[in-house]
This record gives structure tokens, C-alpha cells and sequence, in this order.
């Protein structure tokens, strides 16, 4: 439990969720400005300053908890918003702006297994890219489930029939706690295999 970590793995824990979730929610916004939207940028979210996007609960203490009880993440930051009227080629934009969350943890997670390897010995840097490394494929693994309001259900939306599109706006407003559900009874096994699938195709590779 929340015990057995020390005040530094907490702190480096804090600090990874941190970075990961400012960039993960900073593209979110960028790529919507992009893409012709600039409801984000008005409202201050194309930043790289935490307190832009964060919630104390959602986005810090709940993925602590979460990843001592569960092994996963689960988290959530203040919403990214986005009008659909403005975007370029419509669900298929927002499919867009979707996937550049999960993307940009996917980039983190390269970058810190690359630096990695230039780090000598067992040091606080070293440990540090080890916890920002599993944080962010494990991140990029969760924000890909198909389930509103997850990034993952955004893709799927661009190319579900209707009568499935009306099924995810039903669940949409109960989603975080259909995702706690399916972790209790066993999604969380499904996502420790891809979360360490990825893994190890990231460190065979880079």
C-alpha cells in the first residue's frame, strides 16, 4: 500500500504524473489549435504550467492510489475542451486531437528509455526514468481503452456505426467508474500484459 513507498519514490511519482499529464493535456490542446479550434488556447492550455491542467484528487492522489492498489493509473485532468464545430474533418479531427494525448506519452516513454542508457549505476536520475518510463507506457496503454470519456473511445467514436455511438454517449457521463469496474473484475490483468508488451517492445528497440 501507500506505506511501502518512501517520501522520494513519492515525490518522483508526484513529479512524473506531473510532466506527463501537463504534456499529455498540453497536445490535446495544441493539435485542436491546429486543426482550426482555439477554444483550449483561449482558456489557457497550451501551457506547460501544471496548474493549467491539474486537479489536486484526479490527477495526483487517485493514480497514486490506483498504481499502489492496481498496478494501472487511473487519473483523469481537468477535460481539454474543444468545440466540434470548428475542427478540421470532424469526428475524424477529434479522433486527432484524442490520440495526441496518448501519443505524447508514448514520445516520453522513448525519450526516457533512451536517456536511460546513457545514465551509469543505480542513481536517483536513473530511478527516476525508470518511474517516468513505466508511468508513461502505462498511460499510453490506459488512455487507449475504448471507453468514454478515455482518449481511446474518441478514435473509436470517428468510426463507430451510429447505434454505437449512442451506446458511448449513454455510458459517457458514468465512464471513470465503468473503467473502476472493469479493473476490479479483471481488465486490470488485460492492461499489466499490453502495459508490459509495451514495455518490453520499447527496450528491445531503443
Amino acid at each position: 500500500m501507500l506505506g511501502s513507498l518512501t517520501i522520494t519514490d513519492l515525490l518522483m511519482l508526484i513529479v512524473a504524473i506531473l510532466v506527463s499529464l501537463t504534456i499529455h493535456e498540453m497536445m490535446h490542446a495544441y493539435i485542436g489549435f491546429k486543426l482550426g479550434d482555439d477554444t483550449a488556447a483561449q482558456e489557457g492550455r497550451i501551457s506547460l504550467n501544471p496548474l493549467a491542467h491539474i486537479d489536486p484528487f484526479m490527477t495526483v492522489l487517485l493514480p497514486i492510489i490506483t498504481i499502489v492498489a492496481f498496478g494501472t493509473p487511473i487519473l483523469a485532468a481537468k477535460p481539454v475542451p474543444f468545440n466540434p464545430d470548428r475542427v478540421k474533418w470532424d469526428e475524424f479531427g477529434a479522433a486527432l486531437i484524442a490520440l495526441a494525448g496518448p501519443l505524447s506519452n508514448l514520445v516520453l516513454a522513448i525519450i526516457s528509455v533512451i536517456a536511460a542508457r546513457f545514465v551509469v549505476g543505480d542513481t536517483l536520475i536513473y530511478n527516476f526514468l525508470t518511474v517516468f518510463f513505466s508511468l508513461n507506457v502505462a498511460l499510453f496503454v490506459f488512455n487507449l481503452i475504448p471507453i468514454p470519456p478515455l482518449d481511446g473511445s474518441r478514435v473509436l467514436y470517428a468510426f463507430a456505426p451510429d447505434s454505437l455511438r449512442e451506446i458511448m454517449a449513454k455510458i459517457e457521463p458514468y465512464g471513470l467508474f465503468v473503467v473502476f469496474g472493469l479493473v476490479m473484475l479483471g481488465l486490470g490483468s488485460l492492461l499489466h500484459f499490453w502495459i508490459d508488451w509495451v514495455q518490453q517492445f520499447l527496450l528491445t528497440t531503443f
